[in-house]
C-alpha cells in the first residue's frame, strides 16, 4: 500500500456510512482525503478533524451539490489546488426512492439519475486529464447488487446503477494505456445508520420482529443472511488502489453475500 502514501483520494458521499468508511480506510494508508456529503456542519468537522487527527494526514470538506456539474468541477479543481492533484477518485454518492414505475416522481428519476450517475460522468471527466498527465490514477465507483439484477420499485436506481456498470467499463477502455483503473464495487445490504433506522418502522408496518425483518426483508436475497459491512466495501476500494491490483480494470465486483450467484 506503500503508493498510496502522500496520494489524494476524493470521496463523494464521504460524510456517513460508507463514504465515511472508505475515506478513513485510505486515509489510514497515508493518503489526504478529500471528503463530500450532505449533514450537520458540526458533525462534518468532527468527522473531518477525526480523520486528520487519527491519521495524520490532511482532510478538506468540499459541500459540492452533485446534482450540479459546474459545482463537481470546481470541487476538482479546489481538490487540486489544494493538494496538487486527485490521485483516487471514489463515486460513492446516491439516492434512493421506491415506487411503482408509473407512480414513480419524474422529479426523483432526474434526481436519482443526476446523483447516482451523471455525477460520476462528471468527476471522471474533471480528473482523467491530471490523471492521463500523471501516468496513474484509481477510479473506484460504489455500484450495488442492483448493477448486476433488477428488483420491482426501484426503477431509476436500478437504471443508474446499471449505468454505472456501463460507464465502468468504457472508462477503463479509454484509460487502459494510461496506468489508470476504473472498477466498480457492487455491494449488497450493507449495514449503516440509515438501514437500522428503517428496521422498526418495518416491524411495525409488517408485524415482524426485528429477527425476522432482517432475515426475511432486508436480507431476503443475500444467501449468507448477513449484512456486508462498509469497512469490508471500503477495504476493497483500498486494494484496488494498490499496485496488486493494477490488472483489475473494467470489473464489477460483487459483494453481496451470494446475491447475484442465482
Amino acid at each position: 500500500m506503500q503508493m498510496i502514501l502522500g496520494k489524494t483520494a476524493l470521496v463523494t458521499g464521504s460524510t456517513s456510512g460508507i463514504g465515511l468508511a472508505i475515506a478513513r480506510a485510505f486515509a489510514a494508508q497515508g493518503a489526504n482525503v478529500v471528503i463530500n456529503g450532505l449533514g450537520a456542519a458540526e458533525d462534518i468537522e468532527e468527522e473531518r478533524l477525526g480523520i486528520e487527527h487519527e491519521f495524520g494526514v490532511k482532510s478538506i470538506y468540499c459541500a459540492a451539490d452533485l446534482g450540479s456539474p459546474a459545482a463537481i468541477a470546481n470541487m476538482i479543481a479546489e481538490a487540486e489546488e489544494a493538494f496538487g492533484s486527485v490521485d483516487v477518485l471514489v463515486n460513492n454518492a446516491g439516492v434512493q426512492h421506491v415506487a411503482p414505475l408509473e407512480e414513480f416522481p419524474p422529479e426523483k428519476w432526474d434526481s436519482i439519475i443526476a446523483i447516482n450517475l451523471s455525477a460520476a460522468f462528471h468527476t471522471i471527466r474533471a480528473v482523467a486529464p491530471g490523471m492521463k498527465r500523471r501516468n496513474w490514477g484509481r477510479i473506484v465507483n460504489t455500484a450495488s447488487a442492483h448493477a448486476l439484477v433488477a428488483s420491482p420499485f426501484k426503477s431509476a436506481y436500478v437504471a443508474a446503477k446499471h449505468g454505472i456498470a456501463g460507464l465502468t467499463k468504457t472508462a477503463a477502455l479509454e484509460f487502459a494505456r494510461d496506468r489508470i483503473t476504473v472498477n466498480a464495487i457492487a455491494p449488497g445490504y450493507v449495514w449503516t445508520p440509515l438501514v437500522e433506522r428503517q428496521i422498526p418502522a418495518t416491524m411495525e408496518a409488517r408485524h415482524m420482529s426485528r429477527e425476522e425483518v432482517v432475515h426475511d426483508v432486508l436480507l431476503e436475497a443475500q444467501p449468507t443472511k448477513q449484512f456486508v459491512t462498509s469497512e469490508q466495501v471500503a477495504a476493497l476500494a483500498v486494494f484496488l488502489a494498490s499496485e496488486d491490483a493494477s490488472s483489475i480494470t473494467g470489473a464489477i465486483l460483487a459483494m453481496d453475500g451470494g446475491w447475484t450467484a442465482h
